[in-house]
């Protein structure tokens, strides 16, 4: 991990006046060893609705995959060539990002995974393959994937980091990959 993400917050004191709440490193990096990704988590909100009250640092909380029900999740995403990743060691990734449970079940590739979100992810720079189940493409500094709850996995086949920010929006889960209810729930 080379790159440091700067952040900053802002917030609103008791009269009404605006300042800096936060003003320096992401507060929360976590990073995956297998696939030598990074994320520098910056921000999360509860729904449906966000708050902008309160001086609670939503980017410091526990790490997971996923935004909370109905909210959303911002992060920089630090994607290393794909010849330093450890495939021996993907499934703890997943398990650091709290989401053992994404991987889709009899992919060939082990990173392959699906998120009951929709992604906007910017390409800031490098580039990068997104894979889908039936095809790739590659991206590249200033292009957009608009990533809907598919099946999903990235390469960086080049020598050099991709850097892309990623804002992810709680959805409901697709009907074709929906989990089935545990009955004792009810």
């Amino acid at each position: 991990m080379a790159l440091t993400v700067k952040r900053v917050v802002t917030a609103n004191d008791a009269t009404g006046k605006s300042y800096f709440l936060f003003n320096g490193p992401a507060p929360t990096v976590v990073e995956q060893p297998g696939r030598q990704l990074t994320f520098h988590e910056l921000w999360e909100t509860d729904g449906p609705l966000a708050s902008n009250e309160g001086v609670e640092d939503a980017g410091a909380r526990p790490v997971s995959h996923h935004p909370p029900l109905g909210g959303t999740r911002f992060r920089i995403v630090e994607l290393m060539p794909d010849v330093v990743q450890d495939a021996d060691a993907v499934d703890q990734d997943f398990e650091l990002i709290a989401a053992p449970d994404i991987q889709v079940e009899g992919a060939e590739d082990p990173t392959m995974h699906r998120n009951e979100t929709v992604d906007y992810n910017i390409i800031l720079s490098g580039e990068v393959v997104a894979v889908t189940d039936q095809d790739e493409t590659l991206l590249r500094a200033g292009d957009v994937l608009i990533q809907r709850g598919t099946a999903h996995t990235w390469h960086n086949r080049s020598e050099h980091p991709c850097i892309f920010a990623s804002v992810m929006v709680s959805a409901a889960p697709h009907p074709l990959f929906a989990k089935p209810k545990d009955v004792s729930d009810d």
